[in-house]
């Protein structure tokens, strides 16, 4: 045995390795409590620097410790010479380099290394470019060091042509590089902005990036990094603003007005109401009260509109963004009138996306059938179906062409994504509702939705006209969104999976409900009507809370204003 190392037992080991853990967390807290006693003295130097590099080397991320460091080098600036701090932040690059080792993805670390660069007397910016190209082929898809090269391209005035050919030589070295490709999206607004749209990309760019695209979902079909910057290709920049429809009512006293946009009125966006060219003041609010951005705004009038005379009403917009363009809508309201409106013309399907001009109409059709042959050969990727959907939705804009593909592309991504049924039965209600009111009449007010299928409501803004809606038989959990319905009075929600009524306390006229075989299941949950003082008609027939013999007496005693119950008249309710 004489000779031989002696092995060491796995309990020896593991107490050896709990004895060097404790005598590494002693010296880690004995440093921290030194680093805080310094900084809390106001001692800013070499020393703080040393104590906390020791803490920083093993844990990048105690971000107290570098503000500590950012405070002393701030010290530094202020009393030290030009020569001597430019050495010192040298040294500290140096040694943000072996802590961006030990974690590349370390806030505190590229966060400190900005620090320094912008503080430092002589940066040198190509070599901080030199460093992101170096962690970016060590792991390309580094968000921090990609935010880092932005800011260096910014300080160095690097051309964009050459970082775009860098995304180009990153692209191609590896498709799934899903940094690489939202880069190119940054990039491509500032190189090649549309004149009709800054925010967008010329057209003549946008085609060719499809070519660029195409190569790399033909080659890795189930990579989701090239899908994504294909969706971004296919969406056509903001709606431009214009006020969409005004309506006036006497018997309320309101004023509501439709925008294509969203804004919120008061923080830079002014909305002026005018009756007989005098200004009218008083707030504006969204349909729920609520301080934030809406399509939708009303203004409650603190006196009547005259009865006897016409009246002209006109609203303009005032937006934040350029203060010397406005937009002027108007109408006028006979004197036996108890309710106008106006509401823009539209062309056909270009109420919720812009129109295509036909260089890009034809280059989608090409993508599309491009992807239909994918599609061929991977049936089941959900990335091809969901492209294939948004291209079909993209080029048909009056939802006519390929409604039936649509739906059936909507069904299979349904099968074969289960995870994401919800999302996909959603999407489907929001193209079925597109496609009704691309076609419905501007001006209807009244509207049939039974047996849709619909799982969500959206655009209920464009049905602020509506007095009357059939949503029976649908698969609706939710109707927050009806209390964009201001004129509604007659409203069925029969066979739905409701189990509240919250959005139709904003529904201050209606009259007629029918809510019957839902999932209500006590009187309680129609308490939130208790202020529809209009609701005289209400049916909740087929709901677990009519298992309750008194439930017709609560609902009653919580609704004053009802004269009938389940289609029987409503004896009034006990004090």
């Amino acid at each position: 045995m004489h000779g031989r190392l002696k092995v060491k037992t796995t309990a020896e080991q593991q107490e050896a390795k709990r004895k060097e853990r404790e005598k590494k967390l002693k010296l880690y807290n004995a440093g921290t409590k030194a680093a805080f006693k310094k900084r809390e003295n106001g001692e800013y130097d070499e020393e703080g620097l040393k104590i906390t590099g020791e803490i920083l080397a093993v844990n990048p991320d105690f971000y107290t410790l570098w503000n500590f460091r950012k405070e002393i080098f701030v010290n530094f600036l202020q009393t030290r010479e030009t020569d001597e701090v430019q050495k010192i932040m040298e040294n500290e690059l140096y040694f943000l380099e072996s802590c961006l080792k030990v974690n590349p993805k370390s806030y505190g670390t590229w966060h400190h290394r900005t620090f320094i660069m912008e503080n430092m007397p002589k940066p040198d910016w190509d070599r901080e470019l030199q460093l992101c190209n170096t962690f970016l082929d060590y792991d390309e898809r580094n968000f921090h060091c990609w935010d880092y090269r932005r800011f260096v391209v910014m300080m160095a005035e690097v051309s964009l042509d050459d970082e775009l050919a860098f995304t180009t030589q990153k692209i191609t070295t590896n498709f799934s590089n899903y940094s690489s490709w939202h880069y190119r999206s940054k990039l491509l607004p500032m190189l090649h902005p549309d004149p009709t749209q800054p925010a967008w990309v010329q057209e003549d760019v946008i085609l060719k990036e499809f070519e660029i695209v195409q190569n790399a979902v033909f080659t890795d079909p189930d990579d989701q990094s090239a899908w994504f910057y294909h969706r971004w290709l296919l969406g056509r920049g903001k709606k431009k603003q214009q006020i969409s429809c005004i309506h006036a009512s006497r018997k309320t006293k309101r004023i509501t007005v439709l925008l294509t946009r969203p804004i919120m009125v008061g923080r830079g966006n002014s909305l002026i109401l005018s009756i007989h060219g005098k200004s009218v003041a008083g707030q504006w609010k969204t349909p729920t009260g609520s301080s934030s951005f809406s399509v939708l705004w009303i203004k409650d009038l603190t006196e009547s509109i005259p009865e006897e005379k016409e009246v002209s009403v006109s609203v303009t917009l005032i937006p934040d963004i350029d203060k010397d363009t406005q937009f002027s809508q108007g109408l006028q309201i006979d004197a036996d009138q108890e309710e106008a409106w106006v509401m823009a013309d539209f062309k056909s399907g270009s109420r919720f996306s812009n129109e295509l001009s036909a260089a890009t109409s034809s280059t989608l059709e090409t993508e599309l059938e491009s992807i239909k042959e994918l599609h061929g050969v991977e049936p089941d990727n959900k990335w091809v179906l969901l492209t294939m959907f948004s291209l079909m939705m993209a080029i048909d804009r009056t939802h006519s062409m390929y409604k039936l593909e649509i739906r059936e592309c909507i069904d299979q991504l349904i099968q074969v994504d289960l995870k994401r049924e919800a999302y996909y039965r959603d999407t489907k209600s929001k193209f079925i509702l597109q496609s009704i009111l691309e076609t419905q009449d501007k001006n209807a007010r009244e509207m049939t939705l039974k047996d849709e299928g619909l799982a969500a409501l959206y655009h209920t803004e464009w049905m602020l006209l509506l007095t009357s809606i059939d949503l029976s038989n649908n698969a609706l959990s939710t109707v927050k969104s009806l209390s964009n319905l201001r004129c509604l009075k007659c409203l069925c929600l029969d066979n739905n999976h409701l189990k509240d009524l919250d959005g139709l306390q904003h529904c201050h006229q209606l009259c007629e409900l029918s809510v019957k075989i839902n999932d209500l299941n006590s009187a309680e949950d129609l308490y939130i009507l208790e202020n529809n003082k209009c609701l005289v008609k209400i049916n909740v027939y087929g709901n677990p809370l009519c298992r309750y013999k008194d439930h017709t007496t609560k609902i009653k005693k919580n609704i004053p204003s009802l004269l009938s119950i389940d289609d029987n008249k409503c004896t009034s309710a006990p004090s």
